[in-house]
């Protein structure tokens, strides 16, 4: 069987089989909307498997996808590849017989499936892919960085620097340095050549 998008899944006649049964549903070309500013650049594929229970179901799923990012020490825009595992327990909202509603008070925090007996399982995985996102992520495990001098991603096609080439972005900073290292020199100087004319030794 095939999911419908976006990951919810029909249990009516699920609920209606003897416990033990279950149903397998393929999971392709998925799309789903991810919090915290990510964005997919595959879409979800996988395998979810939902097993009838005395209570309700068991849902496993084990889907793959890739986020885009950014690498931690070149920063070039990367694709991340993402896998995702979920299993856990949901329980009917409502009665399949009645349509009563179920008394959710002795469990509030299990999943639930809709008063239409659907299973809607998109928002979970998409915490599970944003829990999944590596913190320091790299475009690959030996990235050498960028240059310290340029800021050009280091590699076989960087040129070397000279050993006195320095950022121009510095430059102002190094003449600012340069000049002031000059006059405190021509101060000292000074000093030194008024201690010399009033015969007494100079200090530095």
């Amino acid at each position: 069987m095939t999911a419908p998008a976006p990951l919810t899944f029909p249990l009516a006649g699920l609920l209606g089989e003897p416990a033990g049964t279950e149903r397998r549903y393929d999971v392709a070309g998925v799309t789903i909307p991810l919090a915290d500013d990510l964005r997919l650049t595959e879409p979800l594929e996988g395998e979810v498997r939902i097993a009838r229970t005395n209570r309700g179901v068991i849902v496993e799923a084990h889907l793959g996808a890739s986020i885009a990012g950014t690498c931690a020490r070149c920063l070039r825009d990367i694709e991340i590849p993402i896998a995702v595992d979920v299993r856990e327990e949901a329980l009917p909202s409502v009665e399949l017989a009645s349509g009563h509603p179920v008394d959710t008070a002795s469990e509030p925090e299990v999943t639930r499936l809709t008063s239409h007996h659907e299973l809607e399982r998109g928002a979970l995985v998409a915490d599970a892919i944003s829990l999944a996102e590596p913190i320091a992520p790299l475009c690959e495990e030996a990235c050498p960085g960028l240059c310290p001098t340029c800021g050009e991603r280091l590699g076989p096609e960087h040129a070397e620097h000279e050993q006195d080439e320095i950022d121009p972005r510095l430059a102002a900073l190094r003449a600012f340095r340069s000049a002031d290292s000059e006059a405190t020199d021509a101060g000292d100087e000074g000093r030194a050549n008024e201690a010399a004319d009033d015969g007494e030794p100079a200090s530095r």
